[in-house]
């Protein structure tokens, strides 16, 4: 049985959370087709069948998780033309084994396996049983690697039992339970951090260099930016490990590598940027408590004590030497 296909929609800026069943390949096809691409869809003509698919979308990247009966996935010349070129998909199986097959190449894919694909051109996707797995399409210009470089990993293993294939697998493990709940600001953060991991097993697979660092300083930065970016909220290993979709143990790991900890830098960029603001003529009028407040010090003793001990002065005492 197959079906046509659907006008291309594609993924927004802004986040979209859509959860759909499907009891008929027809409506199968409709919600795959509006979660991704056009797309045509085939199934056994004697066989129910019956699928979940859950979409998030973050900045332009749009994460599906689908629970699908057998059935074939094709990108053909006509659904091509309907709309959806210039992005690539990454599939991660979870359950069940199926093949994908684009530019004259095949790949057997297996729980735990990544393969690429282009929306540019034909691809076919074919699943003989139950299956479930992760999908997370992107604009091609989100990676810093030229796409004629990234082509040749169409309907590749790119090697999830690798270190870093671990690292992107485990993120897209947790996007699904997690990424609804998040702000429009941390979900962009999430996307960038999986296409950044992306990239980095891209380019190692390729062995080309595309200026991305080491993995584990690619995120300490992310992380270090992440708190510079929100020193007024509750600060934790456990909230920076959650908004970055690692464990706290694996953050305090990364930290491990430095000289400080996670608790240590909080508390010195929150003192670090309250002694900036009190110094800053255009803050004049603000009292120390509502400076120290902003930078995450909800306790105005605790941070006289804190601020002494770090500078050696008090924080009014600053204030007035700013003004004298």
């Amino acid at each position: 049985m197959s079906t046509t296909t659907t006008p291309a929609r594609p993924p927004s800026a802004g986040p979209r959370d859509t959860s759909a069943r499907a009891g008929s390949i027809p409506e199968f096809r409709d919600i795959v087709s509006r979660s991704f691409v056009p797309l045509t869809v085939t199934g056994a003509s004697d066989r129910p069948f019956a699928a979940q698919v859950s979409t998030s979308s973050a900045d332009k990247a749009v994460f599906t998780k689908l629970t699908t009966q057998p059935h074939l996935v094709e990108r053909t010349p006509t659904t091509i033309a309907a709309g959806g070129s210039g992005y690539f998909k990454l599939n991660m199986l979870l359950s069940g084994s199926g093949v994908i097959v684009q530019d004259g190449k095949e790949v057997l894919i297996r729980p735990g396996d990544l393969a690429l694909y282009d929306t540019s051109r034909p691809y076919s996707l074919m699943f003989d049983d139950v299956v479930s797995n992760l999908v997370m399409m992107f604009p091609k210009d989100r990676l810093n690697l030229q796409a004629s470089i990234v082509e040749q990993l169409t309907a590749v293993s790119l090697g999830g039992d690798s270190a870093l294939g671990s690292m992107v697998t485990s993120m897209l493990a947790q996007v699904p339970a997690t990424i609804t709940s998040l702000p429009l600001h941390t979900r962009g953060q999430v996307a960038q951090s999986g296409l950044d991991l992306l990239e980095a097993l891209l380019s190692t697979v390729l062995g080309v260099d595309s200026g991305v660092q080491d993995p584990r300083q690619m995120q300490l930065e992310k992380i270090y930016r992440h708190i510079d970016a929100n020193l007024a909220d509750d600060l934790t290993p456990g909230s920076i490990a959650a908004a970055h979709f690692i464990s706290t143990r694996h953050v305090h790991d990364l930290f491990a590598d430095t000289d400080t900890t996670v608790s240590a830098l909080i508390r010195d960029k929150r003192l670090e940027r309250s002694r900036s603001d009190l110094l800053d003529p255009a803050l004049a009028g603000r009292t120390i408590a509502s400076i120290a407040a902003d930078c995450g010090f909800c306790d105005p003793a605790h941070f006289s004590r804190v601020f002494r001990a770090r500078f050696a002065i008090s924080a009014s005492q600053l204030r007035q030497t700013m003004a004298g």
